[in-house]
């Protein structure tokens, strides 16, 4: 009973772990990490991180390490809008000693509200290919030294960096996972047509419907198949 309990408790830590991999919550648990390791770095008040979206061209806030509940509001910028937007744009990076008095700057009134005064914005770029910004804040006017903006030049890199393995990490666990599902039911159909002398649209449509009816994913019925073959077999 407690070499099954075990066993059990190892499937289900695989299960979350791969859940994690295959998720937008691993990635996002990365751009947490992200900003707040910078924020302490800078000693700024708030850091944010914005991700490009390709397909709609716009950049939507994706981390943040305040808790300011104003400030953690969806948001999002087209491209070459706003400072973030100029910034993805240019792909360079840009230094503002008053957010309120730069004609760029589009969020005025969320500024005032959260105190922000100057900022430091820079592109997060991969090969030429700019994916996203990184911003920092203070609280009060400030000229952001060279020490300073190399130190944000580093940050930004190894955050590009990091995104884009991320991201094509998850999108490799994600293809695997289906070019894996496929198999199975490639498989699961075989003994099908087979055993009931179907079709194999027949057989797809009958493992569809198992899937359907059992709430069960496709892949599980195809394993569910293929285990009932080998116990018979």
């Amino acid at each position: 009973m407690h070499k099954k309990t075990s066993h059990e408790n190892q499937i289900k830590a695989l299960s979350e772990i791969s859940q994690a991999i295959s998720s937008d919550r691993y990635l996002d648990d990365i751009l947490k990490l992200i900003v707040t390791v910078t924020a302490k770095v800078m000693d700024s008040k708030i850091c944010s991180l914005w991700i490009l979206y390709e397909k709609e061209q716009v950049l939507k806030i994706r981390a943040t390490q305040t808790m300011s509940e104003e400030y953690l509001k969806e948001r999002s910028l087209g491209l070459g809008e706003g400072v973030v937007g100029y910034v993805a744009q240019q792909r360079q990076p840009l230094s503002i000693l008053d957010v309120l008095k730069d004609p760029r700057y589009k969020e005025k009134e969320l500024a005032r509200k959260e105190g922000l005064v100057s900022m430091l914005s820079f592109p997060l770029a991969v090969k030429e290919k700019v994916i996203g910004v990184i911003n920092c804040y203070t609280s009060h006017p400030h000229v952001f030294t060279e020490t300073e903006q190399a130190v944000l030049t580093t940050v930004a890199n190894q955050a590009a960096v990091c995104i884009e393995n991320t991201e094509l990490m998850v999108k490799t666990k994600v293809i695997q996972e289906e070019l894996e599902t496929r198999k199975l039911v490639e498989r699961a159909k075989g003994i099908l047509m087979k055993r009931h002398n179907l079709t194999e649209e027949e057989a797809f449509k009958r493992i569809r419907k198992g899937s359907m009816d059992s709430r069960k994913t496709m892949r599980e019925i195809a394993e569910a198949i293929l285990l009932a073959e080998k116990m018979v077999g």
